[in-house]
């Protein structure tokens, strides 16, 4: 009987170790929902991100063509045939120049990380919102960035997404102005081991589409 009642004792206590440890998962951010659903798992795998930021999709040596090593922060830009080689731990008034348009660049097509990896920003609740382009009603949140430090602070982006959380449009509002200075698509979206970019970004208006070309990701061994 004693050996009946001690096994029952243990087995409450086990079961209430169990609903404690259920209790204390850790709800993730809706910036790490959205990273998630990009692929941002396969990330930390990642050796090199190549890509090239605009152009013409008939001219392959049109746009700025990126070799980024995330490892070890080396970065290799081509434009108009002319190669600029740095590293974003040591860098000089050539590299910071050229480090302006990589920055930039990367944001384009690692918008999902950004939301993650970028210090000194507030992200706002999830609301529901009608998109600018296609003027679907998406979900949306809005990421502001501080006033000190980085290459333009004080921006705000309002980001568009469904609720699978893949990006479906953004607008970009300069110094957090009320009206966007720029809204468009995100678009095409493929698959590169696991992590998942647009690759076409249009306006409402007209026959513009910016381009995300010559994508490879190369993961670790």
């Amino acid at each position: 009987m004693k050996n009946s009642i001690a096994l029952f004792i243990l087995l409450l206590i086990v079961s209430s170790c169990k609903e404690e440890k259920k209790e204390i998962v850790k709800e993730l951010s809706i910036a790490e929902k959205i990273a998630n659903a990009h692929g941002f798992e396969h990330w930390n795998k990642v050796k090199s991100f190549e890509f090239t930021f605009g152009g013409k999709a008939d001219d392959p040596q049109s746009g700025r063509a990126w070799v980024w090593n995330p490892k070890t922060n080396n970065i290799k830009l081509v434009r108009d045939s002319v190669v600029t080689a740095y590293n974003r731990n040591n860098m000089d008034s050539i590299a910071l120049k050229a480090d302006r348009g990589f920055i930039n660049d990367k944001f384009w097509a690692l918008i999902p990380f950004q939301l993650i990896w970028d210090e000194g920003t507030t992200i706002s609740e999830v609301e529901k919102s009608q998109s600018p382009i296609k003027k679907e009603k998406l979900n949306k949140i809005t990421i502001l960035y501080s006033n000190e430090g980085g290459y333009t602070p004080g921006d705000a982006y309002d980001i568009y997404f469904d609720d699978n959380y893949i990006i479906k449009e953004w607008s970009y509002r300069e110094g957090n102005t009320t009206e966007p200075s720029l809204s468009n698509t995100f678009e095409n979206y493929q698959e590169f081991n696991g992590i998942k970019i647009a690759l076409e970004h249009k306006k409402a208006e007209g026959d513009w589409n910016l381009l995300l070309r010559n994508i490879k990701v190369e993961l670790e061994e």
